[in-house]
């Protein structure tokens, strides 16, 4: 079964549903209309009981350059306006769409992962990243407060002192770096990586009933944080507009 959108394509082959974001022009940032297509192909997902297993990677050489700069130029107009408002919903849907996928996920990521793109990185259940894969969170660096729970999801897969040194001062690591901080599970060559993440998700593919009752015991019983992501989300949203506003 395949589907094919202007800036996604999903594709389902051994009840694996493999999520590409096709934009390589852009580095896969994230427009409005982007956004709407992977959480209509998340949502065939969910709908497709024989799938059991999601992948989502980047087309080209990068997995995702965060938000459009357009899109951010647009919102940043006037951050409080109703359709600003919407439309960073919208993109922060994508984030939470993924870690609501009712299949085990991972993230296969190959070059830069920056800002937004990190926050999709981090919505997945799992991280295979290539071994000179760029992980930058960005924000502070564009003038902008982080936004999509950017703390809450990066503490929750590495913990405070990489969040700390990535999103408030800057830090920039690569794959191998991940794997040894525990931001991912494994850095592989970028000839290996759709291989490898494919190989892990043909694995729980297998009963795609167990994989999904599973992975929602596993989301119950781990990642706690002393702000749950969807509270944090709203938390950073109304700082995050106002650095948009000050320019």
């Amino acid at each position: 079964m395949s589907r094919s959108k202007a800036e996604a394509t999903l594709e389902v082959q051994e009840g694996v549903a493999v999520l590409t974001l096709d934009a390589p022009e852009r580095r896969n940032a994230l427009t409005l209309p982007m956004c709407g297509e992977m959480v209509e192909a998340m949502e065939e997902v969910d709908r497709t009981p024989g799938i059991g297993a999601l992948v989502v990677r980047g087309a080209g050489k990068a997995f995702c350059a965060g938000a459009d700069l357009s899109t951010l130029s647009d919102a940043g107009q006037d951050p409080l306006e109703e359709s600003a408002f919407a439309d960073l919903g919208t993109l922060y849907e994508t984030f939470m769409r993924l870690g609501r996928v009712t299949v085990p996920t991972i993230a296969a990521v190959r070059g830069p992962a920056v800002g937004a793109g990190m926050n999709l990185m981090l919505a997945a259940d799992l991280r295979i990243v290539t071994r000179d894969a760029r992980l930058i969170s960005g924000f502070l660096k564009r003038g902008l407060h982080p936004g999509g729970g950017h703390f809450t999801l990066l503490d929750r897969v590495a913990g405070r002192e990489l969040t700390a040194a990535m999103a408030l001062f800057g830090e920039e690591i690569n794959g191998e770096q991940a794997v040894r901080a525990g931001l991912a599970w494994d850095a592989v060559d970028a000839e290996q990586l759709d291989g490898r993440a494919l190989e892990l998700a043909r694995r729980v593919a297998k009963d795609p009933e167990l994989s999904r009752a599973a992975v929602a015991n596993f989301r119950r019983e781990t990642g706690a944080t002393p702000m749950s992501w969807d509270v944090a989300l709203q938390f950073e949203r109304t700082t995050q507009m106002w650095s948009m506003r000050r320019g």
